[in-house]
């Protein structure tokens, strides 16, 4: 089918093996310059017609001018709208308003003949049409209406018609029904394969969403197994034999409810080391096979890896640094702390456009045993921005478009007896730090 104007409301991308639109809009890209092609035939067989009118210099002339001037205008009309589908499986050829407009065409060009011989010509752009607009149903007919009113014109202007004359309109009918006819089949089964492809992709969508909820699901009842095997029977055991230590102590029996606190004491230490077990399980990806260190030079890599993919191919020089003797940290630290300093790459990803980025771990010896901490700062030389102007307890972060998350990173270190603090100017860069006490978090997680 050749699409007017009207058939495509909305221009479409352009999509694969140059076909434009999408679904039953799918149209070749060639099917617009046939198009054009035929707005130019018409046009240009009319101008030559009207030309050859105005040559006698009679009044058949004038009136010529006239009819062919009503022709153009109704044509212009019809393509501007007429709506016609895009989908050349959509029914064409209803009466009201394709077939006037066709009727009022043929009516028109008809009269222009009787004035002027050289419009007979203008009868095979209007077969092209007259395909296109009715249909594959009714198009051969006004095709074969043409063709007899062809015949019949030359039949007025010449008392004897020859065989040619009849040959000719006949060929070029059925040329423009072949023609059209072929190009619908060729449209017909590329929107064919692109439903094909758009019910490939909804059903991979579909298939990927419900994969997703399938592991979601799946993990959910590990976990749900996990918990009911280990800790719930842990726990359970642990209140049974609290509860017979309960009844040895109100039967005076103190030794014997002491090996039932005893005995409990284990399943505490046996339940707590399952309960870390799990724990570890559900940390971060890159904490799964490695320390905090290593996940923090992967997470900074990538970091200077997108900035330099979506700039002009050079990153910010990050680095990662590790002061004071380093020690085992418990899970929940670590991961606390490798999620502050995901936030605030990310952070300086989007908003600092800075050249330089430091990551620094530092391990803090105390004074006295149990007084050791862990900090972490991240600080870039970007832009900044007025760290006075972020509320203590808003979403907002340090950066224009609020995107750290400081409250969040707050709650997260103050459940591990932390703090998080941020410095910044504008012009001046941007300071996150975050610190840890590690014996306020080891009691954290044996609490657990």
């Amino acid at each position: 089918m050749i699409p007017t104007a009207s058939s495509s409301p909305a221009v479409a991308p352009r999509g694969r093996a140059g076909l434009v639109g999408d679904g039953a809009r799918v149209v070749p890209a060639a099917t617009r310059w046939l198009r054009r092609g035929l707005d130019v035939l018409l046009v240009g067989l009319l101008v030559l017609a009207l030309v050859g009118a105005l040559a006698t210099g009679t009044v058949r002339g004038v009136v010529a001018v006239g009819v062919g001037a009503a022709l153009l205008a109704l044509y212009v009309l019809g393509r501007r709208r007429l709506p016609l589908p895009a989908d050349v499986r959509a029914p064409r050829g209803a009466w009201w308003p394709a077939g006037a407009w066709v009727t009022g065409l043929v009516v028109l060009w008809v009269a222009l003949c009787l004035v002027s011989v050289t419009a007979v010509w203008v009868a095979f752009p209007l077969m092209f049409l007259a395909m296109h607009v009715l249909g594959p149903r009714r198009g051969p007919v006004a095709v074969g209406v043409l063709v007899l009113l062809v015949v019949g014109v030359m039949g007025v202007y010449t008392a004897d018609v020859a065989l040619p004359f009849v040959l000719g309109p006949a060929i070029g009918g059925a040329v423009a029904a072949v023609v059209v006819l072929a190009l619908e089949a060729v449209v017909r089964e590329s929107q064919e394969r692109q439903r094909t492809l758009d019910e490939l992709v909804r059903t991979r969508d579909e298939l990927a969403t419900a994969e997703r909820e399938r592991a979601v699901a799946a993990e959910r009842e590990r976990l749900a197994r996990e918990i009911h095997d280990t800790l719930a029977q842990g726990f359970s055991s642990a209140e049974l034999l609290l509860r017979a230590a309960q009844t040895a102590l109100d039967a005076g029996d103190v030794g014997t409810a002491r090996g039932y606190v005893e005995q409990t004491r284990e399943v505490a230490r046996h339940n707590l080391a399952e309960a870390r077990r799990v724990v570890r399980a559900l940390a971060p990806a890159d904490l799964a096979s490695s320390n905090l260190v290593d996940a923090l030079r992967r997470t900074s890599a990538r970091t200077a890896s997108r900035i330099a993919a979506h700039g002009d191919g050079r990153g910010p020089n990050v680095v990662v640094q590790v002061s004071g003797d380093p020690v085992a940290l418990p899970t929940d630290v670590e991961a606390a702390l490798l999620r502050v300093a995901q936030s605030a790459l990310a952070n300086v990803e989007q908003h600092a456009d800075a050249s330089r980025v430091a990551v620094t771990l530092s391990f803090l010896a105390g004074v006295a045993p149990g007084e050791e901490a862990v900090a972490l700062d991240v600080v870039d030389d970007g832009r900044g921005f007025d760290a006075g102007g972020v509320p203590g307890r808003s979403e907002d972060g340090p950066g224009p478009s609020g995107g750290f998350g400081l409250v969040a990173m707050r709650a997260r270190l103050a459940e591990l007896g932390g703090t998080l603090s941020v410095e910044s100017a504008p012009g001046a860069g941007t300071a996150v730090a975050a610190w840890v006490p590690l014996g306020a978090a080891e009691d954290v997680e044996e609490g657990r």
